[in-house]
C-alpha cells in the first residue's frame, strides 16, 4: 500500500505511530486481529512491524553489522556473536547489490549506501509488516530496481508493505493500493496502483496541476563559470570540462558512485582537488575551502540538508544568519531583531511554513530545504550549485523550489542541479552533463536529452 500525500500530510507521524516511536492521542490499532498499541519501537519490532526511516539513523562509529543488529545483538556463550552478525548482515547487503565488508564502519560511505544498510537492517527483522518511508530518495535507478525485487519478493512471502515516496512514477510500478493524505488527512483512498500522476498529485495538493516543471529561460551567451581538467586525489573523478553560462540551468546526471556529488563538492571547496582550474567570468578561483568559494560568489546546497545544510537545534533565524554574518555585523553586533528582521525577511520571500524562533528541526523536509536555500541566495551569489534539491520533498514544494531555480536562472545567476531523478533533470536542464564510474561520458542539450540518452551515456 503506498501512502502518499506532500510534506506534513501526516505520513511520517501515522507510520511512527504504527512503528511504536509516537505514541497516538486517540484512536485504536489492531495488527493480526488483535488489538496493538507499541509502548515502543522495541515491543512493535517484537510484534513482527519494522520501520525504515526516511532520515538515516544508522551509528557512523559502529560496523555495518553493529547497526544492521543495533538493540538486538546476537550473543554466544554471553558475548556478542560478531561472526555471525556479520554473515547475517552480509546475506542482506548482497540481497541488495551492496558489495562492502560488514565489518567496516559506517562513517565515510556515500547517503545512498547508508540507505541500502538501512534497508539490509529492516530486512534482517523478519518482520510481517515493514514501513518504507523515502526508500529510494538517494538510489539510482539500478539501486532502485533491487529494491523492488526484493519487495516483490517479500509480497509473495505475505509481508504487508506500507511504502511511503514522493517519486510518483514508483507507485505504478509496486502498489497495489494508494492511500492520499492532506492535512493530516486521508482524502483519497485508490484500489489499484496504476493511478495516473495527474490524478494523484491534484488528490494530494487539493487543486488542479497544469504542469509539475516551469518554462526555461534560454540563457546568456556571456559564461559564468568555467570547469577545466577537474580531478579529484582520491580518483572519485577525472579531466572533468565543463563551463555553464550565465542564467543558464545545467543539469548532472548519473548512476550512484559516478562522481557527480564529489565533483560539486570540489568545485565548491569542500573536496581536494588534485589538478584543474575552477574560473568564475575568466578569473581563477580554484577554492581551497568553502570560504573561499563563497567569496567569490559560488554556494552549493548539499544532498543530506540534515547533516550538512541545517544545524537542526537552531532556529531558523539563526540557520539562516549564519551563512551572512558578514552582513549582519557590518556595526560590530548582532542584536535579536537585527537578526530576526533580516530573517524573517527571507523566510516570507521562500514561503518557510515556520516562525523565525522555531527550530529548523521541527520543520517538515521541504521547508528545511527551503531554509538551506534561503540562507544561501540571501548573499546574492553567482553561481548555485544544488545537489539533490528535492530529495526526500513533495510535489507541492518540488514545484516551488523548481520556479525558484528558474527565477536564479532568469537573473544571470548560472545554476548546476545534480540529481538521481531522471525526470526532473531532464525537466528543469538547458543542458546535461552525464558521468559513469569518475568520467564525464557526455554532454546533451536539451532537444536531444531523453531517458534513454542519458542511460545510454551513464552505463558506458
Amino acid at each position: 500500500m503506498a501512502l502518499l500525500g506532500e510534506n506534513g500530510a501526516g505520513k511520517s507521524t501515522v507510520s511512527n505511530v504504527i512503528s511504536g516511536t509516537v505514541p497516538p492521542s486517540s484512536g485504536e490499532m489492531t495488527w493480526l486481529g488483535a488489538p496493538y498499541a507499541p509502548a515502543n519501537p522495541r515491543e512493535a519490532i517484537d510484534a513482527g512491524v519494522g520501520m525504515i526511516h526516511q532520515e538515516l539513523k544508522l551509528l557512523p562509529q559502529l560496523s555495518i553489522a553493529e547497526n544492521v543488529f543495533v538493540g538486538r545483538y546476537l550473543m554466544k556463550g554471553g558475548r556478542i556473536d560478531r561472526k555471525t552478525m556479520e554473515v547475517r548482515a552480509q546475506s542482506g547487503l548482497q540481497r541488495l547489490g551492496l558489495e562492502i565488508p560488514p565489518s567496516r564502519k559506517v562513517e565515510g560511505l556515500s547517503t545512498a549506501n547508508q540507505q541500502l544498510i538501512e534497508i539490509a537492517k529492516a530486512l534482517t527483522l523478519n518482520a510481517r509488516l515493514l514501513i518504507l518511508d523515502e526508500p529510494t530518495a538517494a538510489l539510482g535507478g539500478e539501486e532502485t530496481q533491487l529494491l523492488f525485487r526484493q519487495i516483490e519478493r517479500l509480497k509473495t512471502e505475505g509481508v504487508g508493505i506500507i511504502y511511503i515516496s514522493h517519486r510518483l512514477e514508483e507507485i505504478r510500478q509496486i502498489a497495489d493500493r494508494v492511500v492520499v493524505m492532506r492535512d493530516g488527512s486521508k482524502v483519497q483512498e485508490f484500489d489499484r496502483g496504476d493511478v495516473p500522476v495527474r490524478t494523484i498529485v491534484e488528490a494530494m495538493v487539493g487543486r488542479s496541476l497544469e504542469r509539475m516543471f516551469p518554462a526555461i529561460p534560454a540563457p546568456s551567451e556571456e559564461t559564468m563559470l568555467e570547469v577545466t581538467g577537474l580531478t579529484s586525489p582520491e580518483d572519485r573523478f577525472r579531466n572533468v570540462t565543463f563551463s555553464v553560462k550565465k542564467g543558464e540551468v545545467f543539469g548532472i546526471a548519473g548512476l550512484m558512485g559516478a562522481g557527480r556529488t564529489e565533483l560539486v563538492r570540489a568545485i565548491t571547496g569542500a573536496d581536494p582537488i588534485a589538478k584543474g582550474t575552477v574560473k568564475i567570468e575568466g578569473r581563477d578561483i580554484t577554492p581551497r575551502s568553502p570560504r573561499e568559494a563563497i567569496r567569490n560568489g559560488m554556494v552549493l546546497v548539499p544532498e543530506d540538508r540534515k547533516l550538512q545544510g541545517v544545524v537542526l537545534q537552531h532556529s531558523i533565524a539563526e540557520n539562516i544568519g549564519y551563512a551572512n554574518l558578514d552582513e549582519l555585523t557590518k556595526s560590530g553586533w548582532i542584536t535579536s531583531r537585527k537578526l530576526h528582521g533580516f530573517a524573517n525577511a527571507f523566510i516570507k520571500q521562500f514561503g518557510v511554513k515556520g516562525m523565525g524562533s522555531q527550530n529548523a528541526g521541527e520543520l517538515s523536509g521541504g521547508n528545511q530545504q527551503k531554509v538551506v536555500l534561503a540562507k544561501w541566495l540571501a548573499r546574492k551569489p553567482r553561481v548555485v550549485v544544488l545537489d539533490e534539491p528535492t530529495r526526500g520533498i513533495d510535489v507541492g514544494a518540488r514545484s516551488s523550489i523548481y520556479e525558484l531555480v528558474m527565477e536564479l536562472a532568469r537573473s544571470g545567476v548560472a545554476v548546476i542541479v545534480v540529481s538521481s531523478d531522471l525526470e526532473e533533470v531532464l525537466g528543469v536542464s538547458n543542458r546535461i552533463m552525464v558521468m559513469a564510474q569518475g568520467n564525464q561520458s557526455g554532454i546533451l542539450d536539451r532537444k536531444n536529452a531523453n531517458d534513454v540518452s542519458i542511460m545510454e551515456l551513464a552505463t558506458r
